[in-house]
């Protein structure tokens, strides 16, 4: 699922008490919005998947590094489920399902290619397959969604991530300027914010 913060029509009082303690702390109301807003579409992402009541789920995040609210994260009453979340300014997504799962959504910049992120962040044959920002945020989304699977690490990411055997890419554009991809271990597909 994925749409603006404003579509997401669920109350603030399904998080706990961490999550609001976390967006308290984002400056400007957009960005405050945007995590809010993710935080309870994942939990309506994984209510659809688990045929459930999204009020009756709790998201849970642990780092061991930042600590509570930050990390991988799962729904306490099914921690077996693939949950994940991402948002972008003016933008939301999640998912759910069965085994591992990542999502991403980022902004494409404008202008031309972003060279210096091209040549950090990806590999030889992909950095001679970009010429411009949206190529370049396919392939950040893609390795963003297999950090948050636990499969990629901010420090590989010249090293890997361009092969997804065994795995399924679901991918879509936003308007012109923000880029989402799904990675999954079963087939996913798309579906609308319910409204």
């Amino acid at each position: 699922m994925g749409g603006h913060p404003d579509e997401v029509l669920a109350p603030d009082d399904w998080l706990t008490e961490v999550e609001r303690e976390r967006a308290a702390r984002f400056r400007f109301e957009a960005d405050r919005a945007c995590f809010t807003a993710a935080h309870l579409l994942v939990r309506l992402c994984a209510a659809a998947a688990l045929d459930a009541d999204p009020r009756e789920l709790t998201l849970l995040q642990h780092c061991e590094i930042h600590g509570p609210g930050h990390g991988k994260p799962s729904i306490e009453q099914a921690p077996e489920l693939g949950v994940s979340l991402s948002h972008t300014r003016g933008y939301v997504c999640a998912a759910a399902g069965p085994g591992k799962v990542g999502v991403d959504a980022e902004r494409v910049p404008p202008g031309p290619l972003d060279a210096l992120l091209a040549d950090r962040v990806l590999t030889t044959r992909e950095r001679g397959l970009v010429t411009g920002n949206d190529e370049l945020m396919k392939y950040w989304t893609r390795k963003e969604a297999l950090i948050k699977r636990g499969e990629l690490t901010l420090d590989k990411l010249r090293a890997g991530g361009d092969d997804l055997t065994g795995r399924h890419l679901l991918e879509w554009s936003a308007g012109p300027d923000i880029r989402v991809a799904v990675i999954t271990d079963s087939p996913a597909r798309r579906v609308a914010i319910p409204g």
